[in-house]
């Protein structure tokens, strides 16, 4: 057996015995590796160097991979949360293939690659260029598809693209509907120069909700952007197709590893979603984060509110073709933010400061007779006397006491996410759900019927406090525990922040009483490539049955992925480093990138007091391999 075979199977072995159903790998699209020929600036899952990325995360030992929302995005926005629902991300499709594979046709001129690839920015190292690959993978597209549209009007696509385009007509005929309406946005955002439909005139804003009065003009205007954009709506659906087929093909290959695929399914909304489903939506409010532990301001995220009146009619009908389209593509979903499907966080839309609005907010199922928020007490959900005033209206337990029938309320739309669900499997297997420092009454109880769990974010846990929501003795058995997010500091740079802070003995003190290691509290000290991976050693020998890390804690960066709250070209930039097929193991070598193999051994041998010896067994066959 090589060395890479046995570490996956050790790997298997140990978190068998530390009782873990899954080890995901988290990381989002723009992040992957690519080949220097197809290399745009941006990664992709579905080029050649993701393809073999994918095989280096299972022979690790990682079970499952987790991606980030891939719904559609501007040029000028790479937030994978404000993406499209339905429509896929055109920049994350690989180019290579349409240029490279003989079954393409050559439809895509190897030259415009090349001079693609060759033009992308060779600005700071490691970074994704979100704007110059929209751009580029734009050019590629328009060329590949105007390409394609002339071979079949003169009727010389070969085999392979003549099956493509009887798939497409079909594919494009079942799912015309929200097709059209991401196409048309586009077009409009082009003819008006302005992304946001609030600032178009009012019925091309209002085109899918016109006000009383409007309706046939509205049918008008529609029926003539229809035949005026036929090509464009064209365009989109083959560009779409494109997306899915090749998301097709990632698939099977994870299937050929044994990796499961997770996807996320955003709180938020893109603006075509938004645009062309106004009826559904809430006027007047917008949805946000309360203010929490870890986030004192709050934050107002601006995005729509499903209207409690239509929850059980078309905010559910929507919210049903969501999850029909996410496992269609996954193997389970992460929930981002589950309280916006509970109870969200709501605030006035109209403030001319919106974080003060958001702190100001209040939640809307759980407002009776609410100074500030009268508005809301039409769609409150407990009593009166149910409430607890002497709590922020953000507390966990400003709500208390419901009954069975209040509670089947609140799970109302959070029932649609079951629902697909259950048709997969167990629920718990295939969904898990993002609850951070704030767990609502409300929002628990509904979980708590379904078996699932919340995150313990084990980097924000609070040493002096043994009840702390993070500190991995605390986590269930349905619990998901990690180091971090996509959200936090990676986790070497927060060992750089703990030894300036002064705060590094304490963790190293914590993490070696936790482990039974009292070798431990000095090495972690001294090495950081240790006290991360006595870090990932503290989750993993938890109860939680699902672990999950995030890449740039495998890889060692140091720097952040996302910081919440910020507009910059950096922001959901950061990559998978170059070099990483032989950079990893080489820095994994000097303490530079985590060891999940030393991660493992000191987890067993945490868990192994009192225990059978195959713990420590494995434990030492593991530090043999380090």
């Amino acid at each position: 057996m090589n060395v890479r075979a046995e570490e996956r199977e050790l790997a298997g072995e140990a978190l068998h015995l530390l009782g873990k159903d899954r080890l995901v790998l988290a990381i989002h699209d723009p992040s992957f590796p690519a080949d220097p020929d197809e290399d745009i600036g941006r990664g992709s899952p579905y080029g050649r160097a993701s393809a073999r990325f994918f095989r280096f995360a299972r022979d690790l030992g990682f079970t499952a991979v987790l991606f980030g929302p891939q719904g559609d995005l501007s040029e000028g926005n790479a937030s994978p949360y404000d993406g499209a629902c339905f429509s896929r991300a055109t920049v994350s499709i690989a180019l290579a293939p349409l240029a490279q594979d003989p079954s393409w046709g050559g439809l895509l001129r190897p030259e415009t690659l090349a001079s693609l690839v060759e033009d992308r920015p060779r600005g700071l190292a490691g970074r994704a260029h979100h704007r110059y690959a929209s751009a580029a993978v734009r050019r590629a597209l328009d060329e590949t598809f105007a390409s394609f549209q002339e071979k079949r009007r003169r009727g010389t696509l070969p085999p392979t693209l003549a099956a493509f385009a009887a798939r497409l007509d079909a594919w494009r005929a079942r799912n015309i509907g929200w097709i059209e309406r991401d196409a048309l946005y586009e077009r409009l955002a082009i003819e008006h120069g302005l992304g946001h439909f609030k600032d178009w005139p009012a019925l091309d804003a209002r085109l899918f909700a016109p006000w009383p009065g409007d309706e046939a003009a509205a049918a008008a205007r529609l029926a003539a952007l229809r035949s005026r954009h036929t090509e464009t709506i064209e365009a989109h659906a083959f560009r779409q197709l494109l997306a899915r087929e090749q998301h097709a093909a990632l698939r099977a290959h994870l299937a050929s590893l044994d990796l499961a695929l997770h996807g996320d399914l955003a709180v938020g909304l893109g603006l075509q979603d938004e645009w062309s489903n106004l009826s559904i939506f809430l006027s007047g409010y917008r949805m946000g984060a309360p203010p929490s532990r870890t986030n004192p301001e709050g934050q107002p995220w601006g995005y729509p509110v499903l209207d409690p009146a239509s929850w059980s009619g078309a905010a559910g009908a929507f919210l049903r073709a969501r999850m029909a389209a996410m496992f269609e593509a996954y193997d389970g979903v992460r929930i981002d933010h589950p309280h916006g499907l509970v109870d969200p966080w709501v605030y006035d839309a109209a403030a001319a400061d919106p974080l003060a609005a958001v702190q100001r907010g209040a939640r809307l199922r759980s407002s009776p007779e609410l100074p500030g928020h009268p508005r809301l007490a039409a769609f409150a959900i407990p009593r009166p006397s149910q409430i607890d005033r002497s709590l922020p209206r953000y507390a966990e337990a400003w709500v208390r006491d419901l009954d069975a029938a209040q509670v089947d309320a609140y799970g109302k739309l959070f029932d649609v996410l079951v629902q697909a669900a259950e048709v997969r499997g167990y629920v718990t297997e295939t969904l898990f759900c993002e609850v951070l420092s704030t767990l609502p009454e409300q929002l628990g109880v509904v979980l708590a019927r379904h078996g699932l769990g919340r995150f313990r974010v084990t980097q924000k846990a609070n040493l002096d406090d043994p009840r702390d929501v993070y500190r991995s003795e605390n986590a269930d058995p349905a619990d998901w525990i990690m180091m971090g997010t996509h959200d936090t500091p990676s986790m070497w740079e927060l060992a750089a922040t703990w030894r300036t802070e002064d705060k590094l003995a304490a963790q190293a003190a914590y993490l070696a009483r936790r482990l039974g290691a009292p070798a431990l509290e000095t090495a972690a000290v001294r090495d950081p490539g240790m006290l991360v991976a006595a870090k990932l050693a503290d989750a993993l020998a938890s109860e939680a049955r699902s672990a999950m890390l995030f890449f740039a804690d495998l890889f060692g960066l140091r720097e952040r992925y996302n910081v919440p709250g910020t507009i910059s070209d950096d922001n959901w930039s950061l990559r998978v480093p170059e070099g990483w097929e032989t950079g990893y193991f080489e820095a994994r070598r000097r303490g530079e990138a985590l060891d999940l193999r030393q991660a493992l051994a000191l987890a067993l041998r945490a868990r192994a007091s009192g225990a059978s010896g195959d713990l420590e067994t494995l434990a030492a066959r593991l530090s043999a391999l380090a």
